[in-house]
């Protein structure tokens, strides 16, 4: 099911993302209860990024683990954010007029919350809600990602996917050449030859999506593939999509060469860069600017790949693209 993300700047964008937040819960098959605490999730959320956090972007995706499936939502503000947020989620504590039971209310109703924010930095939210108890077994990665289209288009040509093989897993981007939905058919045929081929070298998939997209307008793609028991990942690029490895205070970008998949890609070149456990994988379109930081985000290695790659977005977006994001972490 596709990820949604609406633009929030007015108090009609309450029941916009109530509507769809419940209506991807409803497709997941949840039960009433489940479905009515997503879209109050969605509700709370957006209320208080009207009324407290100057808007911003809500999101929302599909999770699945272990025969559970889950609905991730995301509210990413442009507010000032707060200085002490345990205070400020305390029942009847408001910096309005409202009676302030909102966060409060936010962190019960979720199944998995996590908070980032900080005075001067805006506030984000992860909420989940399951539609089952998730087993325990571990899970060998946190992913987290927001996509988002470009301001006024209703389709994202950025897509991202993940497919998990014998030796690991195989991460995906996609960057549709313009904008729209003949960028995004383009972006969605990518990860559907990862869909089908997970079992594929990081170049042998680069050159089987080169293959499949000859038809469309072409698009940048990186593939990354991950050996768990080597500690490597294997990538090959082509076009304008950023991968580094952030390992304590070393930053280790991968190399991506110029040509648009399914046009004028010249041979694909695989490279190796080492990826130990609990090291940060970013990866992202040219929708997000080159030069970010996440030093200037005080506490941010600490969340959830998800909101790290909020963070990322809410600071660095160039606001004139699609962007996909992706933040992938092997738990140490």
């Amino acid at each position: 099911m596709e990820p949604l993300a609406i633009a929030v700047g007015d108090a009609s964008h309450v029941s916009a993302a109530r509507m769809a937040a419940q209506r991807l819960a409803r497709d997941l098959e949840f039960d009433e209860t489940r479905a009515g605490r997503v879209a109050l999730l969605a509700t709370e959320a957006v209320t208080n990024m009207v009324r407290h956090g100057g808007g911003g972007t809500f999101a929302a995706r599909v999770l699945a683990t272990n025969g559970s499936l889950g609905v991730e939502m995301l509210a990413i503000d442009a507010g000032p954010g707060m200085g002490d947020f345990a205070h400020s989620a305390l029942d009847g504590v408001s910096t309005g007029t409202t009676p302030g039971t909102g966060l409060g209310a936010i962190g019960r109703l979720s199944d998995e919350f996590d908070v980032q924010t900080g005075v001067g930095r805006g506030t984000i939210l992860r909420m989940v809600v399951w539609n089952k108890p998730p087993d325990q077994r571990h899970e060998p990665y946190e992913v987290g990602a927001v996509l988002v289209p470009k301001t006024g288009e209703t389709a994202c040509g950025d897509a991202w996917a993940m497919e998990t093989h014998a030796e690991g897993a195989t991460f995906l981007l996609a960057d549709g050449l313009g904008h729209g939905p003949d960028a995004a058919r383009a972006s969605a045929m990518a990860t559907e030859v990862l869909h089908r081929h997970p079992e594929y070298s990081a170049i042998r998939l680069l050159d089987a999506v080169h293959a499949k997209l000859r038809a469309t307008r072409g698009a940048a793609v990186a593939v990354i593939r991950h050996d768990r028991a080597q500690g490597v990942v294997a990538f090959a690029g082509v076009g304008n999509i950023a991968a580094v490895i952030i390992d304590g205070n070393e930053r280790r970008a991968m190399v991506s060469h110029n040509g648009i998949v399914g046009h004028n890609m010249h041979k694909a070149v695989e490279y190796t860069y080492p990826w130990t456990r609990g090291a940060l994988l970013v990866a992202h379109s040219d929708g997000l600017e080159s030069q970010w930081d996440l030093d200037q985000v005080p506490g941010i290695f600490a969340r959830h790949p998800s909101v790290i790659a909020a963070a990322l977005f809410r600071r660095y977006t160039r606001k004139r693209d699609d962007v996909v994001v992706l933040v992938a972490r092997e738990p140490a």
